[in-house]
Order: structure tokens, then C-alpha cells, then sequence
């Protein structure tokens, strides 16, 4: 009996350390002056255009100085798709995205904005 209490123990403090050291992922820090409603990111150069990654956060909107978890995404470096809500559209070029780690966009880092 206390093998097997003594085994539970070991293995709960196992999980909470590998949860400890499991980082917090990509995160996207908007630093631009309004409010992002689409984030999409393709490999520099091409147009494969991924998931708008602002469905992942709770009102579905990136409001400035706000952290978003990027998901389905691996560390490399990339172009991004930048919309808000009024319907203007900006691009982001050659972004480079770390494992477990911040990136951030500011305005002067949009380029070729439309409406």
C-alpha cells in the first residue's frame, strides 16, 4: 500500500514539473495603435495563407498592447496578413517566430495597407 501512495506522489509531481517546464508557446504582442481582427501567417515569399489565428482568443479581436497564442505554426520565419475592423488590410513581412516565445508588430512595421 504505501508502494503504490509512495508511486502516486512521484508520479503527480512528475506531471506538475513537465507541466512547469512546457513553455507558453508563440504569442503574437500587438503593438499597433488599433485593434486586429485577422492574423493569418504564410512562409516568407509564398501565399499559403493559414487559420486566422485571432479565433483563438476569447472575443476573437487583438486589442493593442494584447497578447495572442499563435497556434499551428512552427518556428521559422514568416509574411503575415494583417486586418481590422474597418475593413483595412496590412501586411507584415519576414517575421521570425521562435518556439515558446513573443513576437510583436508595431505600425511601422505594416506595409502595403489597403481598404
Amino acid at each position: 500500500m504505501r508502494w503504490c501512495l509512495a508511486f502516486i506522489v512521484v508520479v503527480a509531481f512528475a506531471g506538475e514539473a513537465a507541466a512547469q517546464t512546457k513553455g507558453k508557446g508563440i504569442r503574437l504582442w500587438n503593438l499597433t495603435s488599433e485593434t486586429i481582427s485577422g492574423f493569418q501567417l504564410s512562409p516568407t515569399g509564398k501565399t499559403e495563407w493559414g487559420p486566422n489565428q485571432t479565433l483563438n482568443d476569447k472575443d476573437k479581436e487583438v486589442d493593442h498592447d494584447e497578447r495572442l497564442r499563435i497556434t499551428g505554426v512552427e518556428p521559422g520565419r514568416y509574411d503575415a496578413k494583417v486586418g481590422y475592423p474597418n475593413g483595412r488590410q496590412c501586411m507584415v513581412r519576414d517575421i521570425e517566430i521562435k518556439a515558446d516565445a513573443v513576437f510583436s508588430i508595431a505600425d511601422k512595421d505594416l506595409k502595403d495597407c489597403k481598404k
